[in-house]
């Protein structure tokens, strides 16, 4: 367990990730906490620094959530953002929150009263980012405001005594122009805290934790896709315990051209791992045969998948722990305050593994964001190709495909997603990207390929741009390079005689076609 740094109690907002993704790219370490959780649970990470969430309760509410209120006895500076500096106003004397206000969403120009210690250095008329609906009608005692803007008395407050600040406007999101600064001034002038947090760091913690973790007889397994997650908890564990360690890699034929001789001769050759790679291809497609549902090619592909990778375990004996690469954004959807959000589609991981097999689970990777992730597998000397690669699905391509999988639309799709992939690389466009991918359809149209008239199926691209994948903007390709890339793969694969672009955004739809 990583110690120090803030505590972020998150009451809900939208915005709580953002807080903590702001305050790593400063260098702190910190973690999000649900708000109503214990003060023993808050104070187990030995924070130097607490910051209250928004939310979308009011703190008059009769149910609404409140961090325990010892947390209000501690010395440590404290500051509540929107929601968060209600619950300020709450747990001290004579102060008052409204509600039954318009609510007030978007930028206002901030002016400060130029003698805050959190707004220090911030120039009046500047824009920040507002999300409310109840306001602060009257700070408590001992508070001070210190920012106001044209529809707001107080858009700041402060009690340099007791170092609690609030905070109306939103610092986490881009809007806010002086956001970075303001949680600089908090993190680094009040707080006193050390920029200490960088993967350097996180590795050196994390193969001694490993280590700790695991007594002189547990022998550890991973299931190895090749994508960034697992190929950086492999090249994590092969430092920190390479001779009791098996990474699995399993070849279920819905990978892209040439994935298998990649993983292998990366892992295998270049790292010297004992790589395990089970070939299941002719299970996979049998087991696909007359499946054009998504949902059940998703829970098909997944069985599938426990069956070789149990047996695969058992063949190797004495193994007790599972290594996943469950990330924090994992980690705070399952632990949320909110609770975890409904279910769009499954997703193909091994969850299901630790019980059926009686392993404990090891989650080196728990504590970071993809971004940091990336950094890490750079520090641990994996190839930039594979770290920078885009997120690609654990059903593989049998979820690119619209429809029932067969062995012919496969092998299709892989040269055509191949062409585009390259196409993008050889361009410098790849890593504008944050996904990128050809889907085949079940279509068929008419065309007309040298004198010949063609009936042949339709291929769908797709690129977006994104932070973190859980919303995402179709990338605005110029028509020129999509008139390339549509010539070069109609020529080179047949069997596809059109192509068309895909402009949806994240929401409505969804990055993945199925």
């Amino acid at each position: 367990m990583i110690r120090g740094g803030v505590a972020i109690l998150d009451f809900g907002s939208q915005y709580s990730q953002l807080i903590a993704r702001r305050i790593r790219e400063l260098g702190v370490y910190c973690e999000l906490i649900p708000g109503n959780e214990s003060i023993d649970r808050i104070l187990s990470i030995d924070p130097g620094a607490i910051i209250l969430s928004g939310g979308p309760a009011s703190v008059y509410d009769d149910d609404a959530p409140q961090p325990p209120p010892e947390l209000f006895d501690t010395c440590l500076p404290v500051l509540g953002i929107c929601y968060g500096m209600h619950l300020l106003v709450q747990g001290g004397s004579g102060g008052r929150v409204e509600g039954g206000h318009q609510r007030e969403y978007g930028p206002v120009k901030l002016e400060p009263d130029g003698a805050s210690l959190l707004l220090q250095g911030v120039k009046p008329g500047l824009q920040v980012w507002m999300s409310h609906g109840d306001w602060v009608a009257d700070p408590p005692e001992g508070y001070v405001v210190t920012a106001s803007t044209d529809s707001l008395p107080v858009a700041a407050m402060e009690n340099r005594e007791l170092r609690r600040f609030g905070l109306q406007f939103h610092p986490e999101v881009d809007h806010t122009v002086i956001g970075v600064h303001v949680l600089r001034n908090f993190i680094f002038e009040i707080a006193g805290l050390s920029a200490d947090w960088n993967m350097s760091t996180f590795r050196k913690m994390a193969i001694e934790d490993i280590r700790s973790e695991l007594g002189p007889e547990d022998r550890v397994i991973l299931g190895l896709s090749g994508g960034v997650d697992s190929s950086v908890v492999a090249a994590l564990l092969h430092e920190a315990v390479p001779e009791r360690f098996v990474p699995i890699f399993v070849d279920n034929g819905l990978l892209r051209l040439g994935e298998r001789e990649y993983v292998e001769r990366t892992f295998r050759d270049h790292f010297g791992m004992h790589l395990m790679t089970i070939d299941g291809e002719e299970v996979f497609l049998s087991a696909l045969a007359g499946i054009s549902d998504p949902e059940h090619k998703r829970k098909t592909i997944g069985r599938v998948f426990i069956e070789l990778f149990e047996k695969a375990a058992q063949d190797l004996g004495g193994v007790t722990c599972l290594a996943q690469g469950t990330l924090y954004p994992d980690v705070i959807e399952s632990v949320s305050f909110r609770g975890p959000s409904a279910t769009i589609k499954s997703h193909h991981n091994v969850g299901g593994l630790p019980q059926r097999m009686n392993l404990r689970l090891l989650e080196p990777l728990r504590e970071l964001f993809k971004d940091e992730v990336r950094i890490l597998g750079r520090e641990l000397s994996l190839p930039d190709a594979m770290v920078s690669r885009h997120p690609f699905p654990g059903p593989g391509l049998a979820v690119r495909i619209i429809g029932e999988v067969n062995r012919d639309d496969l092998d299709l799709l892989r040269r055509a997603d191949r062409i585009y992939i390259d196409y993008l690389r050889d361009h410098g466009m790849y890593d504008e990207i944050w996904q990128a991918f050809a889907v085949l359809l079940p279509v068929q149209t008419v065309g007309v390929m040298g004198d010949l008239r063609t009936y042949e199926k339709v291929l769908a691209l797709r690129a977006v741009t994104s932070r973190d994948g859980m919303t995402a903007d179709w990338y605005r390709m110029d028509t020129e390079h999509l008139a390339r890339i549509s010539s070069l793969i109609v020529n080179r694969v047949k069997g596809i005689s059109r192509i068309v672009y895909d402009i949806s955004s994240k929401p409505p739809g969804t990055i993945e076609w199925e």
